[in-house]
């Protein structure tokens, strides 16, 4: 059965990324929150997409600058600019909603960079990794296990994936690969399957344009699950349910079927 993921927790309805959103997607019925995590000056997991404030906050600078206390200064903002009252949270803070609610939480490690390119040589592809923020992993793992929570642990960066596997080798893992990294290569995501398996990766996050049913036979022959980014659209839900697709994230939770995630 597909299970369908509130992205940022409904990031079409809510400030991404907020308590606000993670709440609203708990009492909604979601039963899997997607969010991503950067590291600040003073070494907290600061639950926001961009490395910077500029596009979904009031504030402006590099995440990687801020302390959390300066974060919490920090007012979040709509899609459409309305400032909210919600400031930037912790993991911390995510994690106690989603914990006690018993909802699983896909955490994505996010980079202060570029996260990963991928460079054809002949017929191989070479991943080349960008800068990471130095212990965010362990981090991570240690705030996962504090509160209990259900997991899944997801980057773009394989090398952070690396890290997760050594630091945890059960905790489940998902490789994030966007149209771009498959364009630019020149390749297909029959390729990106192979990608996510060379990783060691649960699953395989591909954006939903590049996902078919060539995706879906090479990911069944690898042992690799497919969750599909970002899907708004009713038409293309429908299509990817079609060819059994393991995970839909959307920004959109009413779309989500009442009981698909039970």
């Amino acid at each position: 059965m597909t299970q369908f993921v509130a992205h940022r927790g409904g990031a079409a309805r809510w400030p991404e990324n907020s308590l606000t959103a993670f709440r609203g997607a708990v009492e909604a019925g979601a039963r899997l929150l997607e969010c991503d995590v950067h590291l600040t000056r003073d070494g907290e997991i600061a639950v926001i997409h961009d490395p910077t404030l500029d596009r979904t906050t009031t504030g402006t600078g590099a995440v990687e600058h801020q302390t959390a206390a300066e974060l919490r200064q920090v007012r979040l903002r709509t899609r459409d600019g309305h400032v909210s009252d919600d400031s930037v949270p912790t993991l911390t803070d995510v994690l106690a909603v989603a914990a006690p609610a018993g909802v699983t939480l896909l955490v994505e490690i996010k980079t202060p960079g570029a996260a990963v390119e991928y460079v054809r040589r002949d017929a191989e592809f070479r991943a080349v990794p960008g800068r990471r923020y130095p212990g965010l992993e362990q981090k991570v793992i240690e705030a996962l296990g504090k509160a209990g929570a259900v997991a899944l642990v997801m980057a773009f960066n394989p090398d952070v994936l690396a890290e997760i596997r050594r630091l945890a080798p059960d905790r489940p893992t998902a490789l994030l690969v966007d149209r771009g990294h498959v364009v630019s290569a020149g390749a297909t995501g029959v390729d990106a399957v192979a990608w996510a398996h060379a990783a060691g990766a649960t699953f395989l996050g591909l954006h939903y344009s590049v996902c078919d049913a060539a995706v879906m036979a090479a990911a069944r022959r690898a042992g690799v699950l497919i969750a599909v980014f970002t899907v708004n659209d009713e038409t293309e839900m429908t299509r990817l349910l079609g060819i059994g697709v393991d995970a839909i994230i959307t920004d959109r939770p009413e779309l989500i079927p009442p009981g698909a995630q039970t």
